[in-house]
């Protein structure tokens, strides 16, 4: 497992009962998350410290229950990045920290590659890729079917003092964006995406994981260029194993490029304890160096 320990604004302080009670900053915020089955509290009154907890309501959805009044939005950094915080209905602060484990990896890419890199970044959401990217030194094409999810990328990309950097921001459904590039003959150097389980696009277009996903990437395959540095696909979907997201890179871009292959997964570790939360898998091909 790849384990996001570079943590200095985040940091999960305990787990049980299906809740996990995570610093974000200075705030602590106890948020539910089904891979948390144990019931035993490690710190048992650091609970009551939690400035904002969210439960999940028995008819659907949640709620925040609110112990102190927070600020409608604050920042953390991870390394040199900026992001800004915002607690969400659906109990998410638009950011997930375990990414910064794949944001590292793009960035050591990237700065090793010696060239210019075009990155192609899909359902992109509030731009932690993108602006990991950005900060490596590669031009981004930030795509999303939500105008206020790129507006918040926006934001994040502007406080990591990356506004001057070659970035797009297009609101659309992927496919459909995917398609145009091709036509246009658009061609990246690299592809990120991160798609949902189930979702709808700007238009109301359905995306369901396992019915869309192999289609996507060999699509995206169009859109390569000559010589590209990578792949990467994450993904949250449950019952999905990370061999699936290999087999699909194999079947795919490693037909038509010479490079390796490889998945696994990603997660948090629980601050002075051996726990650690999985949180997420992923699946990627990077160019194969040197003869």
């Amino acid at each position: 497992m790849n384990i996001a320990k570079n943590w200095e604004d985040y940091k999960i302080i305990d787990m049980a009962n299906g809740q996990k009670l995570e610093k974000w900053g200075g705030y602590a915020l106890s948020r539910p998350d089904p891979q948390i089955v144990w019931k035993n509290k490690s710190n048992p009154e650091e609970w009551k410290k939690a400035d904002a907890i969210y439960s999940r309501s028995k008819t659907g959805g949640g709620s925040w229950e609110y112990k102190k009044k927070l600020p409608t939005a604050w920042q953390i950094k991870y390394k040199d990045l900026t992001f800004n915080i915002k607690p969400m209905g659906f109990k998410h602060t638009g950011l997930f920290p375990e990414q910064a484990v794949n944001w590292d990896w793009m960035r050591n890419k990237i700065e090793n590659a010696k060239r210019e890199i075009k990155v192609l970044n899909l359902f992109a959401y509030t731009g932690g890729a993108t602006v990991a990217c950005l900060a490596a030194g590669a031009s981004v094409c930030h795509v999303d079917s939500s105008k206020g999810m790129v507006t918040w990328a926006k934001e994040n990309v502007t406080s990591s003092g990356l506004a001057e950097k070659k970035v797009r921001y297009i609101v659309d459904d992927v496919v459909k964006f995917v398609n145009r590039e091709i036509r246009r003959e658009n061609k990246y150097d690299a592809i990120i995406m991160d798609p949902p389980s189930y979702g709808r696009g700007a238009n109301g277009e359905v995306w369901q994981f396992e019915n869309n996903i192999y289609d996507l990437v060999e699509l995206c395959t169009k859109v390569l260029s000559d010589k590209p540095l990578f792949f990467l696909i994450n993904s949250y979907t449950t019952g999905i194993s990370s061999s699936v997201l290999a087999n699909i890179l194999n079947l795919t871009v490693a037909k038509k490029y010479k490079g390796k292959v490889e998945s696994g997964e990603i997660g948090l570790p629980m601050e002075n304890s051996s726990l650690v939360l999985p949180a997420g898998i992923f699946g990627r091909w990077e160019e194969k160096v040197g003869k």
